[in-house]
């Protein structure tokens, strides 16, 4: 198989792997999360941010900015056929979101060894402004996406 060929089919995998993922986190589309990439390792996912998901301060509500992080960190480390479960998450949030912005969590592969990965998600808003920064630990459990 030659290079060209290795990398199409592991673009063709994660994509197959978000689809199942997708059709069971029931969480994920409540919350009417866009998935707009996915590649191996990577996921990039935008959720509206509306009136209902803000706090006493008129701000959303961090858990919200945090379940987009992890939504997207799901998807990114279940990119490769190994069911994979959060370990640990940490998050910083950097700058108020408000009722009406988009969110976009970006999330990266920075490690991946035996079973566990490592993966940082930035969350932007619709002016590209860095809103938080997520780290999420993951470990891989028996089980598969899609059928073998």
């Amino acid at each position: 198989m030659s290079p060209e060929e290795s990398q199409t089919s592991a673009q063709q995998l994660a994509q197959a792997c978000a689809a199942a993922l997708w059709e069971n986190d029931k969480a994920t589309q409540f919350l009417d999360m866009t998935l707009s990439e996915v590649a191996p390792g990577s996921c990039h996912m935008s959720m509206i941010i509306k009136d209902h998901m803000c706090n006493g301060h008129g701000d959303c509500h961090g858990g919200y900015i945090f379940t987009l992080a992890d939504s997207a960190f799901a998807f990114a480390c279940n990119t490769y056929n190994q069911r994979a479960v959060a370990q640990h998450c940490n998050i910083t949030y950097i700058k108020p979101v408000s009722s009406g912005d988009t969110l976009t969590a970006i999330a990266t592969e920075v490690s991946r060894q035996g079973r566990s990965g490592i993966y940082d998600i930035r969350v932007v808003n619709q002016t590209h402004d860095t809103v938080a920064q997520f780290r999420g630990h993951s470990r891989t459990i028996k089980g598969t996406l899609i059928p073998e």
